[in-house]
């Protein structure tokens, strides 16, 4: 698609997200499965919903576009979730993949806050203000996700990483991580 127009832009920038989002629905079931902290599970569980309504409000706005949302490959999310599939498959300590998880979903939440609000910038000064006023709520979403990893980083979960290191390990033959070898920290 030729980027002729602000409108050409907005509309390749928009099929991008809306494909970002579509590999995102597919990586956050893994994602949840793959972390052991229950806060996790449950953040990666909520953020799967939040996505699912975004699609949707990206979706209306396509429609009132008249426009297809497929047909652009998000190359940059694909690159980003096959990083946070290395994390997962890595051996390690359990909160310490849990620490690289969350910095691999961050990793995702920011790239799309800066897309969306790049969009949404684009929607203003293109006059579409009911699709700014839904990029807005899908860019505020972004934001309360990466406080939440945040919070659950610097509360629980880098914590847990940082005590974990140093400690006797006993290996194990099955993990919640399908199956591998890991070793397991021995608490005292």
């Amino acid at each position: 698609m030729p980027l002729d127009s602000l409108h050409d832009l907005y509309v390749n920038e928009l099929k991008d997200l809306y494909n970002a989002e579509n590999q995102l629905i597919k990586a956050l079931p893994r994602m949840a499965k793959a972390a052991t902290a229950p806060e996790l599970r449950a953040a990666f569980a909520a953020h799967l919903e939040v996505t699912r309504g975004q699609i949707e409000r990206l979706d209306r706005i396509f429609n009132g576009l008249g426009v297809s949302p497929k047909g652009k490959k998000c190359k940059a999310m694909e690159g980003l979730i096959a990083e946070g599939k290395e994390v997962m498959e890595e051996d390690g300590e359990d909160e310490v993949i849990d620490a690289a998880l969350i910095a691999a979903a961050q990793r995702v939440e920011h790239y799309e806050m800066a897309g969306y609000g790049c969009v949404r910038a684009f929607a203003n000064l293109l006059g579409y203000a009911d699709a700014a006023a839904l990029l807005q709520k899908t860019l505020d979403e972004e934001g309360e996700a990466d406080k939440k990893l945040t919070e659950l980083a610097e509360s629980v979960i880098n914590v847990e990483a940082e005590q974990s290191d140093g400690e006797e390990h006993e290996p194990v033959s099955k993990t919640a991580r399908g199956g591998r070898s890991r070793p397991k920290v021995t608490r005292k």
